[in-house]
């Protein structure tokens, strides 16, 4: 045997680990929850992640155990993010995300500390399922996905933080 085969061999494939991203939002876990979901189509920034940008005139959360996340564009095309693996309101829900070359896997986490006080957690993993190839396609932004999500939690709190607990974005979503 060669000795450079039998090195070859015993190289693995790099276990990336998840990126975690978390907020603290000023609203009780009830409402932070039912914002984040029914209301998601107001304060995500479709601009920047999306796949439709401009032309998104809604996102829809199916909230139920294998619902669908969707964004729709204004000529009706759905273009579906993934699909709910758990489903634990107001405490969790774990989703699919198709928005990479390979499936990975988004959890959210709703934690209250007080009450009027949450926290968030955005854990998105699963990266081992993507080739290096892949990889250096979906990061190709400076912080690549940790920055994203840094910046789609960010717009949550500011949007979640205006309306008071009990008041309802979008009529008719509660």
């Amino acid at each position: 045997m060669h000795p450079n085969s039998e090195r070859r061999a015993s190289v693995r494939r790099l276990q990336r680990p998840p990126i975690r991203q978390s907020v603290l939002v000023h609203s009780d876990i009830s409402h932070t929850f039912g914002t984040f979901v029914r209301t998601i189509a107001l304060w995500w920034p479709v601009a920047l992640f999306s796949s439709g940008k401009e032309v998104v005139r809604d996102i829809l959360v199916e909230e139920r155990l294998g619902g669908r996340i969707s964004e729709i564009w204004e000529d009706g095309t759905i273009v579906v993010w993934g699909e709910i693996l758990s489903w634990e309101p107001p405490h969790r829900f774990l989703m699919t995300w198709t928005g990479t070359p390979a499936t990975t896997e988004v959890e959210f986490t709703f934690v209250a500390l007080g009450p009027a006080l949450t926290r968030v957690t955005v854990e998105h993993r699963g990266w081992e399922t993507l080739s290096e190839a892949q990889w250096g396609q979906v990061c190709p932004r400076p912080g690549g996905y940790a920055a994203g999500w840094e910046r789609i939690l960010g717009a949550f709190v500011a949007a979640t933080e205006k309306q008071p607990s009990g008041t309802r974005l979008l009529p008719g979503n509660q």
